[in-house]
């Protein structure tokens, strides 16, 4: 009997919705200090075996299909087999983005799903790698995936941090690679105007954004943060004049680095670069009638250079940021692996924004894109053109329980 022959038996001829309902509550509710809740929970685990037991003696593959049930839906078990069967593969690390993926702030109050750090734990004990990535910092990382899945977990050896889009990669319990910085590997050249730039974007800003702005903690990037709501309109006021006074001062330091301009050109020449090459940009210097009357091809190649290498970052009512090109998620991915040991990855790789979008595009079809119905349109254009993995707002466990399913699956010959 093939395996979509025995997921069909499973499914007609088993309560699966019920033992998965009984795995969830094991799992997610574990047994706390009450007489009471202590005897539901052996009631209910009882039951949970017996009706496991019902399966492995109904199959020669029984061990396995029960642990799918009890996961998996009938749709998502039937999704996993077919990505088994077309990738022929199981997956062997998480590449996973954190804000707007695993958790959001629109439906889970902005903490990640018990049951999402669940799985992360199944996946972590089955021996699976997991990489964070994610453009916070490394102390807000590493202070959410401690109080969420454990010290010991993220100490195991078996966990990266790649934090600030990139910038470095934690990897604790590797000794001397336990931390890379790798904006350390940039030239000089790069590694001064982001010196000069963090120096003087608060003392040289106006009133507006040194009252209604802070800057991110970040160990290398520039990030300009409302003090404000994220996502309300003092937030998009105040965020919108900083990415003009970011676009300023990055000009006025590459041209003074470059000593190429006179009477402030560099604040036109970056503000007409970056408005050419983002429309995002474009948009916001000109509904503030910001945009310079520049010819691009105007600007010194010796200030276009460095610009190629330097990327202005606008997040709507949420974040204005400088950071380097050359410093991406996938870079800190690679670094990631590279002290992982993780040589032939067949990763899943969640994500919702354009920088997740490089990850996913660089693994290809060696691995698995997921992203939140949410996310921008060319993440979600990519993923449905490749596995048509899109969940719900909130719901990244949906794809760790396909996930799961296919691994345990990939199992049966």
């Amino acid at each position: 009997m093939d395996r979509y022959d025995l997921l069909y038996e499973l499914y007609d001829e088993f309560d699966a919705d019920a033992l998965r309902d009984h795995q969830r509550f094991v799992d997610v509710f574990p047994p706390v200090d009450s007489r009471v809740a202590l005897s539901h929970y052996q009631t209910i685990d009882a039951e949970l075996t017996d009706r496991k037991d019902e399966i492995r003696d109904a199959f020669e593959a029984g061990e396995t299909l029960a642990d799918v049930a009890a996961h998996a839906t009938r749709e998502e078990a039937f999704t996993a087999l077919d990505l088994c069967t077309e990738h022929g593969r199981r997956v062997n690390v998480l590449v996973l983005d954190v804000d707007e993926t695993l958790r959001s702030a629109g439906s889970t109050d902005n903490e990640i799903p018990r049951e999402t750090l669940h799985y992360l734990t199944e996946f972590h004990e089955a021996g699976v790698p997991i990489v964070i990535c994610t453009g916070q910092t490394l102390e807000n990382v590493k202070g959410f995936t401690i109080q969420g899945l454990g010290s010991e977990l993220v100490h195991s050896g078996n966990v990266s941090i790649v934090y600030e889009a990139g910038t470095g990669a934690f990897t604790p319990g590797h000794g001397p690679r336990t931390k890379e910085l790798l904006y350390e590997d940039l030239d000089e050249e790069i590694q001064d105007v982001f010196y000069r730039i963090r120096s003087r974007v608060l003392p040289d800003a106006p009133e507006a954004i040194r009252q209604g702005c802070h800057l991110q903690g970040n160990e290398f990037n520039v990030t300009l943060k409302p003090n404000a709501e994220v996502g309300s309109d003092p937030a998009a006021e105040v965020i919108d004049t900083a990415l003009c006074h970011l676009l300023d001062l990055l000009g006025e330091v590459v041209a003074d680095r470059t000593d190429t301009a006179a009477d402030g050109a560099g604040t036109d020449w970056a503000r007409g670069f970056y408005a050419d090459a983002d429309p995002e940009i474009r948009g916001v210097l000109e509904a503030r009638d910001a945009l310079p009357d520049l010819d691009v091809q105007e600007v010194p190649s010796a200030v276009t250079d460095t610009f190629e290498r330097i990327d202005v970052a606008y997040y709507e009512a949420d974040a204005a940021e400088i950071g380097s090109l050359e410093l991406n998620k996938v870079v800190g991915v690679e670094a990631a692996f590279d002290v992982l040991g993780i040589d032939d990855a067949f990763p899943l790789v969640m994500g919702d924004s354009k920088s997740d979008l490089r990850v996913m595009e660089w693994v290809g079809d060696s691995g698995l894109a997921a992203a939140p119905e949410h996310a921008s349109r060319a993440v979600l254009d990519y993923v449905i053109r490749t596995d048509e993995l899109v969940f719900d707002r909130g719901s990244a466990a949906e794809v760790l329980r396909i996930v799961y399913a296919l691994n345990r699956l990939a199992t049966i010959g």
